[in-house]
Formats: structure tokens, sequence, C-alpha cells
């Protein structure tokens, strides 16, 4: 499903908002911290030009009011008390798990195009899906 024009800008918007905010986080055991941040359309604008983007005045009031609800979530998840809590890296103990190659037979070319809807001698014909 794809996201309206809104939503899209304002995802890729905010990972580039939260990247530069992590960049240099302040010392302590938190990850993010932010005293009375603001967002102002100064912050916006900025934050567009680096990220190459351009949006009209209701977009950015669109996207201002979608950063200070991101901020104030982030705000609110620093109310739980992590003290004696170490940082995860992983979500569990196991890394890199990884099976052992086996050479394995492979379907032959002529069974695989033999089930597909739509195929000639070398490949399977998919419908276009890109438009010029």
């Amino acid at each position: 499903m794809l996201l309206p024009r809104h939503s899209r800008l304002t995802t890729q918007f905010s990972r580039l908002f939260f990247r530069l905010l992590s960049q240099n986080p302040p010392a302590c055991n938190q990850f993010f911290i932010f005293v009375d941040m603001e967002v102002t359309t100064e912050l916006i604008d900025n934050l567009a030009n680096l990220a190459r983007l351009q949006f009209a005045e209701e977009e950015k009031a669109g996207i201002k009011a979608d950063l200070q609800r991101m901020i104030a979530f982030v705000e609110k998840l620093q109310e739980a008390d992590t003290t004696g809590i170490e940082p995860l890296l992983h979500m569990g103990d196991a890394m890199n798990i990884y099976r052992a190659d086996e050479v394995k037979g492979s379907i032959q070319k002529e069974t695989a195009l033999a089930n597909a809807p739509s195929a000639n001698a070398d490949y399977f014909k998919v419908p276009k899906v890109i438009k010029k």
C-alpha cells in the first residue's frame, strides 16, 4: 500500500531528523535527551535542505506536528527507569548463528518455467510495474 505523499515525506524526514539528533548525544545513560526542544520552521527548512526535499507551507505544518509528536513520545519513554539496565545491541543472546552450507540440487529451468503462468524460452514473464 502506498502512503500519501505527506506520510512518505514525513517518514524520510523523521529518519534524517533522528539520525542528526543521535550523532552527538549528551553523555548519559539514555539514548536521546530533548530538553524543551522546539521544532521550528528554521529547523524544518534546514533538515529539508540536508535531505534535498522541498515542502509547501501546509506540508511543513503537518511535518512540524508529526515531529513534535515523535519528540513527545521519546520524552515519555525517558520516564522509564533504566538504571542498571545495559543497552541492547541485539534482541537476543544468539549472534551470528549460521547454518552449514550444503550443496543441494536445484530445479531444472524447464520444470520451473513449465509452472509459470507466462514465460518465454529462458525467463519468467511478469507484468510491467514501472511506468515512464
